[in-house]
């Protein structure tokens, strides 16, 4: 039996394509080092099971595309709400305006449950490490019609061999950072705060009130750093914890401390500029996700691998 095409990553961008593979009528596979689909739309359980997003934030969905189409399923099934289309705007003396754009989502069982709901009926390997991708195409020395990496670019580069990378990749920049969960025993922020983009600080580029966004009001927020902050404790980020937490602190000025603390590190968060195409293709090895299509987002990324799909399920 010949090997199915095979998607290496299992993120929004990886089941998208892997989903518009299959509606093609073509053979997929999906091959996962993790322990359950999600990617960068992690979320985590926390103190008692509750789980807390610590990837993507949000996502949004232009009027009209194919995606807000999956985002409107979503909602009519509960699995996705609409959150808010406003947000704070703070300073390092704190808290200042507030700002307006497209109607944020956010999912009640954390925006991993939604990647899980585009992996329902798709063949999903997990905790399989993929070692090379090589011309072929060839996944770790097995012939397959098609290879897609659905990745960072630096994850997927390690895969291949320097020519096809450089062909297929390029050489962009991409951007670490830390998220860091902090829980609280009572609410004590703004009830209108939802979240705030912070400006100007060394340590702070965005806050999220986890139970706002989730709809139960816990009394959790979850802090993402600056790409410059998290870059110097990528090698130790729970040392980063006390500063995150006394500038949360100090943004919002809040009046106690959190009484729990968990941080993630996130080495490719986001890359440095957004591609113009879709994807890149070159003799049947693909790469989609954040950062093709478009700026880096979640629309983006599912944009990204479903066009790669199509393409490869029609033979384009």
């Amino acid at each position: 039996m010949a090997s199915p095409v095979t998607v290496v990553g299992g993120g929004i961008a990886g089941l998208a394509c892997a989903r518009a593979l299959a509606s093609g009528g073509t053979a997929v596979r999906v091959l996962d080092r993790a322990h359950r689909p999600g990617g960068r739309m992690a979320s985590r359980s926390m103190r008692g099971g509750r789980v807390v997003d610590i990837g993507a934030s949000y996502l949004t969905a232009s009027a009209g595309t194919p995606f807000a189409g999956v985002v409107a399923g979503w909602v009519e099934r509960g699995l996705a709400r609409a959150w808010t289309d406003t947000f704070a705007v703070a300073g390092p003396g704190g808290l200042e305006r507030t700002t307006t754009g497209p109607v944020r989502y956010a999912a009640p069982d954390g925006l991993r449950s939604l990647v899980a709901d585009l992996a329902t009926d798709v063949q999903v390997r997990r905790e399989h490490t993929v070692e090379q991708v090589r011309p072929g195409p060839t996944v770790d020395g097995e012939p397959v019609p098609a290879a897609v990496l659905a990745m960072p670019d630096p994850q997927a580069r390690r895969l291949l061999d320097p020519a096809t990378a450089d062909l297929l990749l390029g050489d962009r920049a991409w951007e670490p950072a830390l998220a860091v969960v902090l829980g609280f025993d009572r609410r004590d922020w703004p009830a209108d705060l939802h979240g705030a983009f912070v400006h100007d600080d060394d340590v702070l580029a965005w806050v999220a009130d986890d139970g706002d966004r989730r709809g139960d009001a816990a009394p959790v927020l979850v802090a993402h750093t600056t790409p410059a902050f998290a870059r110097a404790h990528l090698a130790d980020p729970d040392a980063a914890t006390p500063a995150v937490a006394a500038a949360v602190t100090r943004v919002l000025a809040l009046a106690g401390d959190p009484v729990w603390t968990t941080v993630h590190r996130w080495t490719f968060a986001r890359p440095t500029e957004a591609r113009t195409e879709p994807y890149g293709l070159i003799d049947r090895i693909g790469a989609c996700g954040d950062g093709w299509s478009g700026p880096s987002r979640v629309e983006a990324a599912w944009t990204s691998g479903d066009a790669l799909g199509r393409a490869l399920a029609t033979g384009a």
